[in-house]
């Protein structure tokens, strides 16, 4: 997730800007019939697995019954179906309008198989139907949170989740019909392994993408010759129908265990929304064969469609689900990003809920062989952490940040930091360690926030009658900073030519607008953040195509957009459906 400073146009981004990329198809383009259905096939194979196999892990850790593991599958490819062609198709404000593969969640799995335990299906329900409604929030207020839910803490949440999740899924190693070789086991998840790391390290282009699948492939042949693989339940799998009725319902007794676990529910929820906003913003930057500025109502409809899912997964009793990354890779690898595509992915998931010839050879993979594939994924999973982290820039404010936070997580997931104390803890709500670490990581960002210097904020009608008002307010404010006059009026012109922006782009509006200005002193420069009322353009956008030398001026907008250039050493221009955020950087 990227916040106000962290990702800034500077002067010499231009060149940058103006690079085309390797797209074959934009996200607006019709691709040719058979290329579509053949791209969609492809997405559809590669997260299938993750599809079918988390709800598998979830169910047979919990000891849960087949009937439910079988509905559970269904309705979770049927919902990730759906949910995958409204990201693509974009109703209203819920979907990103990008190629945003839907599948279920792996940052659940502790979470659900502990309320399977606890409460069983139903409360597991309640609890996914809960906690979506937080990412509805959180989709329709995402910038009112940019300032705390930053890289530092998503990435060290997302670092966590391994840590959470390797010993349940190291415990599965384990789980092995009495009647098999001892050795089974160990010999099926080594050779998973092994070959997964082959394909990875040494494949090359789109092969790559194929490791997890080769990996599962030959673990389950190999597994099948110690008789781990059980074919039977694949013959007895009919080609067509559904699965035997196993809606488990709402659990409306609200139970202690319901409010014990609702807050890590909720907390893990919040981690799937940060998820599904880095992969919108990643899925933007490989949609266009020229840099855009990043589309943040294409995030918040990423969200809202995530929500959406969760709340659907709920309703319906399986696990919630989230955008998968991988969608991303086989984007850039292919240079197709046209929607119809992630239509297309929908629709063979709706499909395939209702061959469950298919889902059984997927249900049917032997847990040692499904425990080595996940570990390999989570192992992935943490260094996607460490470089969000790391690609935001680590000082030593954000590494004190994340190395505290990560190892307070471990320290309690371990139960080795004051148990006797933290244990009974809300009801043993820090045992989890990505709850735990990921609360830390928020209180300690939410700190810093609050004891930075206060910022100077003036809150004024849009209207060119502010710019009185504007100057006083500068000029009281570099008087603080004790800079020259040199920069009031430096400061006073670059607030001049951004407001006179919001002004053009907000003439059709009806209704009194108003803005709120914040000033503020950072590293011995300005930042000015103007927050408004949406601006229909993006301003980053029109400064990339403005590059070049000024032959004739359309009108007054350009020529503030033109002037703001080279006012501002940075810009940054964050658009959402109800706030417009643009943040001036004017170096002092």
């Amino acid at each position: 997730m990227q916040h106000e400073d962290s990702e800034e146009l500077s002067k010499s981004s231009s060149q940058h800007g103006s690079e085309e990329k390797r797209i074959l198809f934009e996200a607006d383009d019709s691709p040719p019939l058979p290329l579509t259905i053949g791209l969609g096939a492809q997405l559809s194979v590669l997260c299938l697995a993750g599809c079918v196999l988390t709800p598998a892990i979830v169910v047979r850790a919990a000891n849960g019954p087949e009937t439910y593991l079988n509905w559970a599958v269904f309705t979770a490819l049927i919902i990730s179906g759906i949910t995958s062609a409204i990201q693509a198709v974009r109703l209203g404000r819920i979907g990103a309008g990008y190629v945003l593969v839907m599948g279920t969640s792996g940052a659940f799995i502790a979470v659900s198989i502990t309320a399977l335990v606890s409460g069983g299906p139903a409360l597991l329900a309640t609890l996914v139907v809960i906690s979506s409604v937080f990412q509805f929030l959180l989709a329709g207020r995402l910038h009112l949170f940019r300032r705390i839910l930053t890289p530092t803490v998503s990435g060290t949440v997302i670092m966590l989740i391994a840590v959470t999740v390797m010993p349940i899924i190291f415990g599965m190693l384990e789980q092995v019909p009495e009647d098999v070789p001892s050795h089974a086991a160990p010999v099926s998840a080594l050779v998973t392994t092994l070959t997964i790391l082959g394909f990875a390290l040494k494949a090359r282009g789109i092969m790559r993408l194929w490791a997890v699948i080769a990996g599962v492939i030959v673990g389950s042949i190999v597994s099948s010759m110690f008789g781990l693989y059980r074919m039977e339940k694949v013959a007895e799998a009919s080609w067509f129908g559904t699965p035997d009725w196993a809606w488990p319902g709402l659990d409306l007794d609200f139970a202690s265990e319901f409010w014990i676990l609702l807050p890590a529910f909720v907390f893990v929820t919040l981690v799937g929304a940060i998820e599904t906003l880095g992969d919108s913003v990643a899925i933007q930057r490989v949609s266009w064969k020229k840099a855009r500025a990043i589309d943040y109502k294409a995030v918040q409809g990423a969200v809202a469609a995530d929500g959406l899912g969760n709340l659907l997964s709920g309703i319906l009793g399986t696990l919630p689900n989230t955008t998968y990354s991988t969608v991303v890779s086989v984007t850039e690898l292919t240079g197709v990003a046209a929607r119809k595509v992630g239509v297309c992915v929908g629709v063979i998931f709706v499909l395939f809920a209702f061959f469950p010839k298919f889902t059984a050879l997927i249900l049917a993979v032997p847990n040692p062989v499904v425990a080595a594939y996940i570990t390999v994924l989570l192992a992935m999973l943490f260094v996607v952490g460490m470089k969000i982290i790391i690609q935001d820039g680590v000082d030593y404010r954000k590494g004190l940040i994340s190395g505290f936070s990560f190892w307070i997580g471990v320290g309690c997931q371990n139960n080795v930091i004051f148990p006797e104390f933290v244990g009974g803890f809300a009801g043993g709500m820090l045992q989890n360690g990505m709850t735990a670490g990921g609360l830390t990581a928020i209180l300690i960002s939410l700190f810093v926030e609050l004891t930075e210097p206060k910022r100077q904020r003036i809150e004024l009608d849009l209207d060119v009658a502010a710019l009185p008002k504007i100057h006083g307010f500068l000029a009281e404010f570099v008087s603080r900073c004790e800079w020259g006059p040199e920069m009031i009026h430096r400061l006073q012109a670059a607030s001049e030519e951004t407001l006179l922006i919001l002004l053009d782009s907000s003439s059709g509006f009806v209704d009194r607008r108003k803005f709120r200005l914040e000033a503020r002193k950072k590293d011995g420069n300005a930042v000015l953040e103007f927050v408004a009322c949406p601006v229909i353009s993006n301003l980053q956008d029109r400064m990339v195509l403005m590059d070049g030398p000024i032959r004739e001026v359309a009108n007054e907008q350009e020529l503030s957009v033109r002037l703001l250039r080279h006012l501002a050493s940075s810009v940054f221009h964050q658009q959402y459906h109800d706030t417009d955020i643009i943040t001036l950087r004017v170096d002092a």
